[in-house]
């Protein structure tokens, strides 16, 4: 964003597209008071002055002609979203009287925000940092009360407070460093070395603990891809009726009745899940069996676990064990299905295979629990996800703490070296601040700026 953009006053649609109860524009900027008096009619009293977090009944008018009835929201600087002075037109949720609005306050001199750009001018403002700013679309698309939880820390700063710390700790260390660089007369003696060595072991393992639970916050922010695959007629499709408790996916008697992919997204004990119903893995008799066989494969590779089906009343044989050799190197959860009708699968004959075995019956739901246990499980290790210990979920935090990581645990391996040079000491450590910096925003450039709000609504 080019520094004088920062001066414009922008304005948006901020609530979502058709039809609602209210509708909002925004408006931020040093002329969105301006403006808004130019085309706002109080009804009830005088206006003499818009004092902050105010609300203001009237209509909005374009010459003569009556818009719509409104309330008008003020926050003035500092104390609003942007730190800028901020005006929100909630009118009726219509789009025509939404777009007439927006159209308006366009014409008096705002300009269209772009995706993202409140948002983004909280975080230039100095209002938010870059990881709060992050978690704004992440609360918005928290799709579970956990990954919710989640977000709403990262947004209250939890995360960006736990990072802070470790960043002072490790700018206290380089001080101490860099005065025996610039004072060598004072010397570090051998029991000040390995003071400095379990400093930074003690910040090293802050950051292991923060990485920690990046797993499971990744997963319940961006969900867990999870694939059905089998033979044709195993239950593949009634498994996922079963999951999803509705009829989702066509089941008959009749092999290869699927033969597209279905995904649904679930939750399954607070875990977003994105299940993928395939086609079942056959010799293909015709090109559409070619290509829906060749389509499951591609989705049990891209998949984060896999469930492999058994069919309980035909036995194993060799569809089976070939689709176990292809999957070897998956995680996966082997299911015997079909438990209601006479069983020729001996499940110690799977668990050979699999670390972990469920049976069940889809089309009864005899113990489906146990399946979404296991899934639970393969996520959480059956710990209870706690959002304080699940502060990390964004790809982009997960890399720059890795890397800050490393660089730590390079450090504090150096400081016991003796007739180490201590600059290399304290370059590991800048670098590895440099990272932590990246996460927070201080450290930023326009083009990482551009990538992370590319996403956001252009109302937000």
């Amino acid at each position: 964003m080019r520094e004088n953009n920062l001066q414009d006053t922008i304005a948006a649609i901020s609530t979502a597209p058709g039809e609602g109860g209210i509708g909002i524009v925004r408006l931020s900027g040093k002329r969105s008071l301006e403006i808004a008096k130019k085309i706002f009619f109080r009804l009830a009293g005088k206006l003499k002055e818009f004092k902050g977090y105010s609300m203001h009944y009237g209509r909005i008018l374009d010459g003569g002609q009556v818009i719509d009835e409104v309330i008008l929201t003020v926050m003035r600087a500092p104390r609003s979203y942007t730190r800028q002075d901020v005006v929100e037109i909630n009118c009726h949720g219509g789009m025509l009287s939404l777009q007439k609005i927006l159209e308006l306050v366009l014409k008096q001199g705002c300009r269209l925000a772009s995706p993202g750009e409140f948002t983004k001018r909280a975080f230039l403002n100095g209002r938010i940092d870059l990881a709060q700013a992050e978690a704004v679309i992440d609360v918005i698309r928290a799709k579970t009360d956990s990954a919710l939880k989640v977000s709403l820390e990262q947004l209250k700063g939890s995360l960006s407070a736990r990072v802070n710390e470790i960043r002072r700790g490790l700018l206290d260390i380089l001080a101490v460093l860099e005065a025996g660089i610039d004072f060598p007369e004072e010397g570090l003696g051998q029991q000040d070395a390995v003071k400095t060595s379990r400093r930074i072991a003690k910040l090293d393992f802050r950051l292991k603990e923060l990485l920690a639970g990046a797993s499971g916050g990744r997963i319940l922010r961006e969900g867990l891809r999870v694939v059905i695959c089998g033979k044709p007629n195993v239950g593949k499709s009634s498994l996922l009726n079963a999951l999803l408790k509705q009829e989702r996916a066509i089941v008959t008697p009749v092999a290869g009745t699927t033969r597209d992919t279905i995904e649904e997204l679930i939750e399954i004990k607070g875990i977003p899940v994105k299940i993928v119903d395939t086609a079942g893995i056959l010799k293909p008799r015709n090109l559409i069996e070619k290509k829906a066989v060749k389509l499951a494969r591609r989705q049990i590779k891209s998949a984060d676990l896999v469930i492999m089906l058994f069919d309980s009343a035909s036995g194993l044989d060799n569809a089976d064990r070939g689709l176990i050799r292809e999957i070897k190197n998956k995680k996966t959860i082997a299911v015997i299905n079909k438990i209601d009708l006479k069983s020729r699968i001996e499940k110690n004959r799977i668990a050979g295979f699999f670390p972990t075995v469920v049976m069940l019956s889809a089309k009864t739901g005899k113990n489906l629990r146990l399946l979404e246990e296991a899934i639970y499980n393969f996520v959480f290790q059956g710990k209870q996800p706690l959002p304080e210990l699940m502060l990390v979920s964004n790809l982009r935090h997960i890399q720059s703490l890795r890397e800050a990581q490393k660089l730590a645990a390079q450090a504090q391996a150096l400081s016991l070296e003796e007739r180490l040079s201590p600059e290399l000491i304290t370059q590991n450590l800048k670098d590895s601040c440099a990272c932590l910096d990246k996460i927070l925003g201080k450290d930023f450039s326009a083009d990482l700026l551009d990538k992370i709000f590319k996403d956001f609504c252009i109302g937000k």
